[in-house]
């Protein structure tokens, strides 16, 4: 019965149930979207290309192991934990040796791989055409950040900056492109001397992301030649087809190669493509000789990997079996079918575990705030339908019948919107997962996994938080008694006084978040508590709403009361439908609480990164690159000027100490007190460049890892290397500015040598002013031959710490503006269905005698009143918790806001608030007054 009365009911009363489907809906869409995403993390495919000819493929094992054991009330426990390093872990040569002597393997085939990007013209320029070519003109695009992203996928390093998520590579290679071009153009200024007849500037290719390999190892995709020949000498090179076609290049022409030593010009001698004339969808191959790809390798007695061909009628299960026992003991890892994606695309496998995250992260931020959104569109369906309910409390209908009967509304139209929802959801994350591969966040190796799990735990979420808001709304409703019910009815009572208590609680509980969040000093950890505590104060901001409203309008009558007669039937009506108003004033408060909160987080880290580096760098002037990075060649020509003090590299990555991960850099120790000031606490930089001078190897580290760690000058640090080489270093400093410079610091020889791309990030270059001065247009010419490389004042490369920022904000604002797009929905249906409702009260109003202007004045006071009322709550939550993010993030109360962006949310706010007001009130008084007044209820 209750069911076909909950049918009944919906289908009579369809504008009360409007807003709780919207607002469900919209959640459901957003839910599935995130969990495409989680799914994407989980199950995600990564299909292999430069390895799809190797059944089975070893390589090094890339993560950090942990084993711990636990004895508690006499039982042992062992736990085992592996984290992944963010460097291409390489195989002893060695392990070529064993596997070839194995059984069962017909061929082992040796895999270098190493960054190599090809140079080509930025202008037309002809090619040397031989039996084979034809001049042709170059038309690829210029250098840009989204190839910069693609680049990323080989660098994996951090950008010029150094500051923090040193794992975000993609993102790094985007703010370095946009510094670089803005450093480029400086440097245009100082050629513009240069002869008309000089050969063109040269740019990155970035159609895809580009590696080097050996011709030997060709065979693993297998590629074969469609003309020429192989490479035999130093200068010889094989491309793919892909390359050759969209550079017009041919047989014969000469191409210019950046890869981890200095550019170098090599011949075409041959073209080849995958096996069939397929093509690698997402890399470019570049292929040397047997020698040269050992020397840009720099891996002596190294392998990256090793592709091996089973004998004829070997089975493929039983040989990765036995090679898994043969290399017992070693690094050595077997894998087979899709599991060889993850070997071959080290940054997508990474990008799982960040995927997972960030799904997790928003999903969940997105449920808790569709709870609340959806608790208050029940609670004010039902208030709006409260006398025909207190009708049925008053015909005898029992507690139980009253929460079975609205609990069955919410549960069919929680259903109808999670259906519709999850639908939505689909292409909605498509869109998300797109957007996040074009911004460089993850790569597009790994695929998009689509099955029905994101859509049933989206109809799941949706039903249970239908439920769960149906349940708290209908606890007064249900419990009043019958005789009251029709009383209450009419007029509305104080909130309860265990709600009051309830909210009091809650709004302890968003105090000690944010005490909490003062404490923390890690992005990583602070991140998703500000964006709970905010949530936590906004439930708080609801539970008491009625109250605070009712306070508001005792402050707000006066300034009402002057604006005439509108103004007082607003104040009139904060003051006897407060929690109507209410639940208008709190997602709007949500909305405005937690828009400042996502735009102003990464302002306020990036300020004082940047003010870290800009006091921590004492340069002159900074080389910074537009392509991979600033080779070591360019930094020996700018050292060896007479006039230069010091050259400082810099180059980044992570480093593992235990597990937990570390943004690291490593700097040239020679100099390195003229060009660098982290503010040291304890410890000398002196003593740092000292001992790495020597055999000595030492460290600075940040007063944060110091303190997690338990460091001190002299102390023993014990770390993973990117490449997950173990290293031993004494600490020599202890510094303050980690924010800006990264939490550890290491020798650069040390750290470049276990790096994918070893070449400097930027160099500092200070001069000695009592020597003969250098001038810019010296320092230009002297790497003038290597492409792409910029020469900086130290302000203009403060930009790039700009650009590493935005470059993570954008992320963020990504993923958190769907919550704020949902939020905003919420707001425009709250306050369209406190509007719409209203239609008798305002007939009532236009029969009293007020006008029809009138009653639209009231509503826009109204609306102003609760847009007042919700800034003030909203601004006074993201204030409490950007300020204690900065205290823990920063050491400083002082976050940064920005004004222009504080008024256009409030204004975006104000817009919607009066929207979605005067529209449904217009609609509200179309209908004549006489009608409406005696028109059966």
């Amino acid at each position: 019965m209750m069911l076909r009365y909950a049918l009944q009911s919906i289908r009579h009363r369809k504008g009360a149930f409007l807003g709780s489907l919207i607002a469900l809906m919209c959640a459901a869409a957003l839910i599935t979207a995130c969990g495409t995403l989680l799914e994407t993390g989980l199950r995600g495919r990564i299909a292999p290309e430069r390895y799809a000819a190797a059944p089975l493929v070893i390589s090094a094992d890339q993560n950090v192991h942990q084993t711990t054991v636990e004895k508690k009330k006499g039982r042992t426990r062992v736990k085992h934990k592996a984290k992944p390093v963010t460097e291409r872990a390489w195989l002893p040569e060695s392990t070529l040796r064993t596997v070839r002597a194995l059984p069962g393997v017909k061929e082992a085939t040796p895999e270098l791989t190493f960054m190599a990007v090809a140079l080509l013209p930025n202008g037309p320029s002809k090619t040397p055409s031989s039996s084979s070519a034809t001049s042709t003109t170059s038309t690829s695009s210029p250098w840009n950040a989204s190839g910069a992203a693609e680049m990323a996928d080989t660098a994996r390093t951090e950008g010029a900056s150094g500051v923090s998520n040193a794992s975000d590579a993609s993102l790094d290679a985007r703010a370095r492109v946009r510094s670089a071009a803005r450093g480029a153009k400086m440097t245009n200024t100082v050629d513009a001397s240069r002869r008309a007849d000089s050969p063109p500037e040269l740019r990155p290719d970035t159609a895809s992301t580009s590696y080097g390999h050996s011709w030997d190892s060709a065979s693993l995709t297998p590629f074969k030649l469609t003309e020429g020949r192989a490479p035999v000498a130093p200068t010889d090179l094989v491309i793919d087809q892909a390359l050759a076609t969209r550079a017009h290049i041919g047989l014969g022409a000469r191409l210019t190669v950046q890869s981890t030593q200095s550019p170098r010009t090599y011949t075409i001698t041959g073209i080849a493509a995958p096996g069939a004339g397929g093509r690698l969808n997402q890399q470019t191959s570049l292929f040397f000789s047997t020698a040269e790809a050992a020397r840009l390798a720099a891996r002596p007695g190294q392998v990256a990997a090793i592709g091996v061909t089973p004998e004829t009628g070997t089975n493929q299960s039983q040989l990765a079996a036995a090679l898994r026992k043969a290399l017992a003991g070693s690094s050595a890892q077997v894998s087979m079918g899709e599991a060889r994606g993850p070997v071959e695309f080290l940054d997508a496998a990474g990008a799982r575990v960040k995927l997972v995250s960030l799904g997790g992260a928003i999903g969940g931020t997105a449920l808790l705030v569709a709870l609340l959104v959806v608790v208050g569109t029940f609670a004010l369906s039902i208030q709006q339908r409260h006398r025909e309910l207190a009708l049925l409390r008053a015909i005898a209908a029992t507690p139980r019948q009253m929460r079975r009967l609205i609990s069955r509304e919410a549960l069919i139209v929680g259903a109808v919107a999670g259906v519709l929802g999850s639908l939505a959801g689909l292409p909605l994350g498509a869109w998300l997962h797109g957007r996040f591969v074009e911004m460089g966040a993850i790569p597009a190796t790994l695929e998009r996994a689509v099955s029905v799990f994101p859509m049933a735990a989206a109809v799941a979420a949706t039903l249970l938080a239908a439920w769960g808001a149906s349940r708290i709304s209908a606890r007064r409703i249900s419990r009043i008694r019958p005789a009251e019910a029709m009383a209450e009815a009419s007029v509305e009572r104080h909130p309860a006084r265990g709600r009051i208590i309830v909210g009091l609680v809650v709004l302890t509980a968003g105090a000690v978040l944010v005490a909490v969040l003062s404490a923390l000093r890690t992005e990583a950890s602070s991140t998703p508590v500000t964006f709970l505590s905010v949530v936590i104060l906004s439930v708080a901001v609801a539970l008491l709403g009625p109250v605070v409203v009712r306070a508001a309008a005792v402050l707000l009558s006066g300034p009402l009361g002057v604006s005439g007669p509108g103004g007082r039937l607003a104040t009139a009506n904060l003051r006897g439908n407060a929690a109507r108003m209410a639940a208008a004033a709190t997602p709007l408060a949500l909305l405005i609480g937690m828009t400042c909160t996502v735009l102003f987080v990464q302002p306020t880290l990036g300020d004082a990164a940047r003010a870290q580096t800009r006091d921590g760098i004492r340069a002159d002037w900074v080389l910074a690159a537009q392509g991979p990075g600033v080779p070591d060649e360019a930094a020996r020509r700018v050292r060896a000027l007479p006039g230069v003090a010091a050259a400082t590299e810099i180059v980044h990555s992570t480093v593992r100490v235990g597990l937990d991960k570390y943004a690291a850099q490593g700097v040239t120790p020679g100099g390195l007190a003229r060009t660098w000031n982290p503010d040291v606490t304890s410890g000398s930089i002196e003593r740092f460049s000292t001992d790495n001078a020597t055999e000595a190897r030492s460290a600075a580290v940040s007063q944060l890892a110091a303190d997690q760690l338990g460091l001190h000058p002299g102390s023993r640090l014990r770390l993973t290397l990117g490449d997950g080489t173990p290293a031993t270093l004494t600490v020599a400093a202890v510094y303050a500015r980690g924010l800006g410079f990264g939490d550890i610091t290491l020798p650069h020889d040390l750290l470049a040598r276990h790096m994918d791309n070893p070449l400097a990030s930027a160099v500092l270059i200070s001069l000695d002013q009592s020597g003969p001065s250098v001038t810019h247009s010296e320092l230009a010419s002297s790497v003038r031959e290597f492409p792409g490389i910029s020469v900086l004042t130290r302000s203009s490369a403060d930009g790039i710490q700009a650009d590493k920022q935005q470059s993570n904000a954008e992320v963020n604002y990504l993923a958190m503006g769907l919550v704020l797009a949902f939020t905003a929905i919420a707001v425009v249906n709250t306050l369209a269905m406190s509007v719409s409702e209203r239609v008798r009260e305002f007939a009532m109003l236009r029969l009293a005698g007020a006008t029809r202007r009138q009653v639209l004045r009231m509503l826009r006071a109204e609306a102003l009143a609760v847009l007042l009322i919700a800034a003030v709550l909203g601004s006074g939550i993201s204030l409490a918790v950007l300020t204690a993010f900065s205290i823990g993030m920063t050491g400083s109360a002082a976050p940064t806001v920005v004004p222009l962006g504080y008024a256009t949310v409030v204004g975006v706010a104000a817009l919607l608030a009066l929207v979605a007001t005067a529209v449904p009130g217009r609609i509200a008084l179309k209908p004549r007054p006489v009608e409406v007044a005696t028109a059966r209820q």
